[in-house]
């Protein structure tokens, strides 16, 4: 248990200046979202309104008046500016979407996304296997999980540790089953509610890949969360996707989902490569196909199994491509990985 409380984090904020007026960080209502994990400490920063070269130092003194609050090891500050939308408008300007790419992409050769258009249809799951039958292949591969609100791959990949850090300040990815592994679930505690605007949340999407000493790739895949929001946004406008994959069920609530979704990628120019079904199938133990979902669709790139291997594998922390690499649903993914690949060598021609 930490030796310190929010009581204190907030008393040692209250102590940095505000450098757009004559009041304190906290007074002003820039520090938002202060989460505390053991000794780790992490909030966000509002920037709005700031000369260009303040937020820089800002942060800076904010982290170091929370880091000297006894017991606090590490502090993870986001800078955000929400604010700045209204007051464009206000003045009668549209301010233009940043569509700067983050630095990080000139060593990652390519980016998938995997996303959906409603939760519980196994989206992460798929990430992650899909993740390790490619890493299966010979490639460097990251996984990021894009999904603030929701992170999965804590869970999935059983990591209870906050990543260490560079001498440069920056996050050490994850490594689990030789996959490069970021989520904001890293930092915070399981039960703690990411109650984050849309901006906030974007700004952290966007320091998990400039703030974090991501090696050199062949693939990044991107566990996006469900539905068509402020990270699919963001990924359109400032990240180099090479392709989409939606993940669904067959049932026909979530084909209608998978409509929306694909026509959001659509209309931000970003490649969809095709439609993966999961838990389209079952086999009896009397060898019968069922289809609990409806009958899968015959323009999906691939229909994965229900198959409690994969329940069980996600369980242990373990994917199942890694955890039964002989099983039939392990066999599906390293299909659909080698698809995926030549789909994408075919767009690169």
């Amino acid at each position: 248990m930490a030796d310190f409380s929010e009581t204190d984090i907030r008393a040692a904020l209250s102590k940095v200046r505000d450098p757009a007026g004559d009041t304190d960080i906290i007074s002003s209502g820039r520090v938002q979202g202060l989460v505390l994990r053991g000794p780790n400490v992490g909030f966000s920063l509002d920037v709005a309104g700031l000369a260009e070269n303040a937020p820089a130092d800002l942060q800076a003194a904010a982290e170091a008046a929370a880091r000297a609050v006894a017991g606090v090891t590490s502090v993870t500050c986001v800078l955000t500016a929400h604010n700045d939308a209204p007051a464009a408008q206000k003045s009668g300007d549209t301010p233009r979407p940043n569509t700067e790419i983050p630095a990080v992409f000139a060593k990652i050769t390519r980016v998938i996304a995997v996303a959906s258009g409603k939760g519980g249809v196994g989206k992460s799951t798929v990430a992650i296997n899909l993740a390790a039958a490619l890493h299966a292949q010979g490639l460097r591969v990251g996984l990021l999980d894009a999904d603030i609100y929701g992170p999965s791959l804590p869970q999935l990949f059983n990591v209870t540790e906050r990543p260490d850090t560079t001498p440069e300040k920056k996050l050490i990815p994850v490594e689990r089953h030789g996959l490069h592994t970021m989520s904001i679930g890293y930092m915070v505690p399981p039960e703690q509610a990411m109650i984050w605007r849309g901006p906030m949340v974007q700004s952290a999407l966007i320091q998990m890949l400039d703030d974090v000493a991501w090696p050199e790739l062949d693939i990044l895949v991107l566990d996006m969360p469900p539905g068509t929001g402020d990270i699919q946004l963001t990924t359109a406008q400032r990240i180099p996707v090479d392709g989409a994959l939606i993940v669904s069920t067959p049932s026909a609530l979530a084909q209608a989902d998978v409509r929306r979704a694909k026509a959001m990628f659509e209309k931000t120019n970003v490649p969809v490569l095709g439609l993966i079904e999961n838990m389209g199938f079952m086999d009896a133990p009397d060898g019968t196909r069922m289809h609990p979902f409806g009958s899968p669709s015959a323009d999906a790139l691939a229909t994965l199994p229900l198959d409690a291997d994969v329940h069980a594998a996600a369980e242990s922390g373990v994917p199942v491509v890694i955890d039964a690499p002989q099983s039939a649903v392990a066999r599906a993914f390293g299909e659909l990985a080698t698809t995926i690949t030549g789909l994408l060598e075919g767009a690169k021609t």
